[in-house]
């Protein structure tokens, strides 16, 4: 028994060892000293299980890799060991002296907190060529891209950027990758062309090497300004896995993997004005290779008739950044404002399909009217040329109509011709001898409108006395104040059921809708995401009573009915009273 002892109590001490040991969370950097251009990885490590992680701010830093954790359970010799790691991958922003901040963490209901950690930042080293370094051989198989079309277009001249990741055969990337700051693309028009996350790999060289390559993005621009315009970059966190020497029992190498910050770099474009000779007075900013036409659904039609009248741009360019040329239309024609249909797909190369503008015209009387030609003009970047493109006259034939004395086709405002005088009948309304009379004067001083204008006012003063004597005793009136309130609120809300009455469905919908907009705006709550015994349990907490509170959802009940039942309109008075009485009840037992 005793030796039967003494083993239990060694199992019991064995088991409750782990528990009984000091708590141990601290911080670990994985050097104190680094260059601007170098990864710091910070480790919280702890010795037991705990919930509730919180980590530093890393102040003068950025994250680009982590949180990582790595949890180490093991025992050996019947000893337990315990080890919970998160890891962090820091970038430097600036140089100087930083401090890694406290990290807490709660263990067993107690709050442990690190010890700050301080770091020196020097400026950029040169990082070792070394080929067993995973960082370095990283950094020199992995490139991010920024592929340019035209470094040198012409205002508002499609350029694409396409972003391309360069992956050797050395290394792998079997996780996905992070966008840390994306390009806002100051002074262009923009959009990126969706790739929708289906990554295609190809096969391709870099520097002279091979590669595997996927395209991460395309962008199409049109520049907004000339001269040098800067194209921010892309950057990339990203995870590499690298072979090590280490292998494995099979004899195959060890991965390991490395967290990356990979930028495409800034590029710069020079953008060239657009040629000043030759350029035509009707030149609104169209850049690319279009065609222009003018068409009519029907040129023959009775007056008060319609019909439209289309302006059509297509072809590539940069057809969402001008204005269709407009038309002039005889004054006989009736103008409506034009409707705009953008037919416009975006690809690598830029904008193509078209633009048009179709106007509605109603003619007013019989006769033949021209629709001008029209011309529009834009700059082919390719042969830097101006071309100008002109639509044919359409001639529209008003067979029936009411006649009118101005010539076929004059344009509003033009070619305006002499009044001409039909006849003296035209005048007989007008008199001729009006038998106009000297007046007398009046002398003003002292007369009867003199005196009335002085005493008037004096006699009023009684009236305004009396008045603001009235006011304030109903402003005092504060029972009298809450029932006319409440009555003037019932009608408020009230006001379209009493416009519907004579339709019973529309009715009950707005008597419904009035009732919930009045608690709406009295208990500031959505009713429609409550039920009625919701709407009852709040109207109670505000002090209505329970006869009314019964009421009112009484009469919501009944709006919900009558929609589906046949009401009379002796039923629809009674209830619209009845729902001004209830309103009126309920604004003067709430509470303020």
């Amino acid at each position: 028994m005793k030796r039967l002892y003494i083993l239990y109590t060694f199992f019991f001490i064995m088991a409750f060892a782990p528990i009984q040991s000091q708590v141990r969370f601290e911080a670990k950097v994985s050097k104190d000293k680094l260059g601007i251009n170098e990864r710091l990885r910070v480790d919280f490590e702890m010795n037991q299980d705990g919930d509730n992680f919180n980590p530093p701010s890393f102040e003068g830093f950025r994250v680009v890799g982590g949180p990582n954790q790595a949890i180490s359970n093991s025992y050996i010799n019947g000893k337990r060991s315990y080890s919970k790691t998160y890891s962090y991958f820091l970038a430097p922003q600036a140089r100087g002296t930083f401090s890694i901040g406290q990290a807490t963490i709660e263990i067993e209901g107690e709050t442990y907190k690190t010890l700050p950690v301080r770091v020196e930042v020097t400026a950029a080293v040169d990082k070792p060529k070394d080929g067993n370094n995973a960082d370095y051989v990283a950094s020199e198989n992995v490139h991010l891209v920024a592929d340019v079309s035209n470094a040198n277009p012409y205002l508002n001249q499609a350029i694409t950027v396409q972003y391309r990741l360069y992956v050797s055969n050395e290394v792998n990337i079997t996780r996905g990758w992070r966008e840390i700051d994306t390009p806002k693309y100051a002074d262009f028009w923009s959009q990126n062309i969706d790739t929708r996350g289906n990554f295609k790999v190809y096969e391709g060289k870099y520097q002279g090497r091979d590669y595997r390559y996927v395209i991460l993005r395309t962008t199409v621009l049109y520049p907004q300004k000339t001269g040098e315009l800067n194209i921010e970059p892309l950057t990339l966190d990203i995870p590499i896995d690298v072979e090590t020497n280490k292998r494995d029992l099979f004899g195959r190498r060890l991965m390991t993997r490395v967290n990356k910050t990979i930028s495409a770099g800034n590029r710069t474009i020079n953008v060239k004005p657009l040629p000043a000779q030759g350029r035509p007075d009707n030149f609104n900013g169209a850049v690319g290779d279009f065609s222009f036409n003018v068409s009519a659904d029907r040129t023959e039609l009775d007056a008060n008739e319609s019909l439209r009248l289309s302006v059509r741009v297509s072809g590539r360019g940069n057809l969402k950044l001008f204005e269709l040329p407009g038309i002039k239309l005889a004054s006989s024609l009736e103008q409506y404002e034009p409707e705009r249909d953008n037919n416009i797909t975006t690809q690598a190369e830029g904008m193509s399909g078209s633009v048009t503008d179709t106007y509605t015209i109603v003619p007013q009387f019989k006769g033949e009217y021209p629709v001008r030609p029209l011309s529009f003009s834009y700059f082919d970047p390719v042969t830097e040329q101006y071309v100008t493109l002109s639509s044919d006259e359409i001639i529209i034939n008003v067979e029936n109509g009411p006649v009118t004395n101005r010539t076929n086709g004059e344009l509003s405002g033009e070619n305006k011709g002499p009044v001409t005088v039909l006849s003296e009948e035209q005048f007989k309304y007008i008199k001729l001898n009006p038998n106009l009379r000297e007046m007398e004067e009046l002398p003003f001083f002292k007369s009867r409108l003199f005196w009335s204008l002085l005493g008037g006012p004096f006699l009023l003063i009684p009236l305004f006395i009396l008045i603001g004597r009235k006011r304030q005793k109903r402003l005092l009136d504060v029972e009298g104040n809450k029932i006319r309130k409440a009555d003037k609120l019932a009608r408020k809300y009230l006001s379209e059921a009493r416009r519907s009455m004579g339709d019973k469905e529309h009715f009950y919908e707005a008597l419904e809708r009035a009732l919930h907009n009045y608690l709406k705006a009295k208990l500031s709550i959505e009713t429609s995401d409550f039920s009625k015994e919701r709407i009852a349990s709040l109207l109670r907490e505000k002090g209505a009573e329970e006869q009314t509170v019964h009421a009112f959802i009484d009469l919501l009940k009944s709006c919900e009915f009558a929609r589906y039942t046949p009401s009379s309109a002796v039923t629809i008075k009674q209830d619209y009273d009845k729902a001004a009485g209830i309103i009126s009840s309920i604004d003067k037992q709430l509470l303020s």
